[in-house]
């Protein structure tokens, strides 16, 4: 079991990192909280307990450049300060930037405070491994802070018109790549990573290039496909099913459930259910009344569910949060919700007849790797 603490668990990459290495049964996480910084006593017993420590609290914003720089700076001298304290020796990860070529502030305490990990480590005869990472992408980043993806998926969902300022290329990497790469590099799978040098220093690959001007036509493209016509978009290719992901997350909770147009005439009914540009797996489910399904989250598939007989309750809360999220649908005036990843869903008939769901998902079910995980809704 290796013992894994993350300084900036409750940012963007840290949250994702501490959600991924929860699902990984050789791993035990030290809880870290922001405070720590400001009590050495809570730091030293954060540092004696880690066998690996990420390193990812860090600002990248401030007015104040020399305020940015000096508290970046701060926080690596008071985690190497605890470290010394407590004779401890875990091996560090730190989450650099490809800024560091750069001569801002930001990246001039990324390189530096590299540089002073790396002597430490040497000093100490203790492993080190430094991270230049490139732009990184995915649900929850906080606009106009972590990505121009985010600031666009936000502006789109929020009524507002993206601009262009510079339409330079981007080395892009999502986020689930990234805290893969991290848990491979906790687990020392260094002959797939990383040469066999106590302190390293890895250039983390992008999985994708592309032009400012192409992100954002892709993304508003779901905004008009998506979202004005409840069409499936084309999300057959890694990089668009993971701007999707990234889209949906900025969605208003209010969107859903989505009505569909029925049509009725002496024969009967007529629903369209699904028009979608991209390959996937259909299925239904009857569901006795008082029953729960579900209570269970996916990392990778986008998921549709449709009540065309009967009540239900569908609820969602995003794993790590305590918000509940809770549509009524009846099948009376058919509709649909769409679940995003990371969180929890489940569906309750809440009617006394059986309740008729459809199902789409973007890819086929596979029981050695079913990127299901199961986690109650209501704790």
């Amino acid at each position: 079991m290796i013992k894994v603490g993350i300084t900036g668990q409750s940012g963007f990459v840290g949250s994702h990192l501490f959600n991924y290495l929860g699902l990984k049964e050789n791993i035990q996480q030290i809880l870290f909280e922001k405070f720590f910084f400001d009590n050495f006593k809570l730091l030293k017993n954060f540092v004696s307990k880690c066998d690996v420590i990420v390193h990812l609290a860090a600002v990248n914003r401030h007015e104040n450049p020399e305020i940015l720089y000096e508290t970046n700076i701060s926080l690596i001298k008071k985690l190497i300060s605890a470290c010394s304290a407590t004779e401890s020796k875990p091996h560090i990860i730190f989450s650099s930037s490809t800024q560091e070529e750069g001569e801002t502030p930001y990246g001039k305490s990324k390189h530096n405070g590299r540089c002073m990990f790396e002597e430490w480590a040497n000093r100490n005869n203790s492993k080190f491994t430094g991270l230049i990472i490139p732009n990184v992408y995915g649900p929850f980043g906080k606009p106009y802070h972590n990505s121009v993806v985010a600031t666009f998926c936000y502006q789109l969902n929020h009524g507002e018109k993206p601009k262009i300022h510079l339409d330079g290329t981007l080395k892009l990497i999502y986020i689930n790549e990234l805290v893969d790469l991290i848990f491979r590099i906790i687990i020392e799978e260094e002959d797939e990573i990383l040469c066999d040098n106590r302190t390293s220093v890895y250039q983390v690959p992008s999985s994708q290039t592309a032009n400012v001007s192409e992100i954002l036509s892709i993304l508003t493209e779901y905004k008009n496909e998506y979202m004005g016509k409840g069409c499936i978009p084309n999300i057959n290719d890694s990089f668009r099913l993971n701007l999707f992901h990234t889209f949906r997350c900025y969605m208003p909770d209010d969107y859903f459930p989505c009505l569909y147009q029925k049509y009725e005439d002496n024969r009967g009914e007529f629903v369209e259910l699904l028009r979608a540009n991209s390959a996937g797996q259909s299925s239904y489910s009857l569901t006795k009344p008082g029953i729960t399904r579900g209570d269970h989250y996916h990392t990778r598939k986008a998921e549709r569910f449709a009540v065309v007989k009967g009540k239900c309750l569908i609820q969602l809360r995003r794993i790590g949060t305590n918000n509940v999220i809770e549509y009524e649908l009846d099948g009376k005036a058919p509709a649909f919700v769409d679940i995003p990843i990371w969180y929890t869903h489940n569906i309750v008939n809440i009617g006394d007849e059986d309740l008729y769901t459809f199902f789409w998902i973007n890819e086929f079910y596979d029981h050695n790797d079913p990127d299901t995980y199961f986690e109650k809704v209501i704790v």
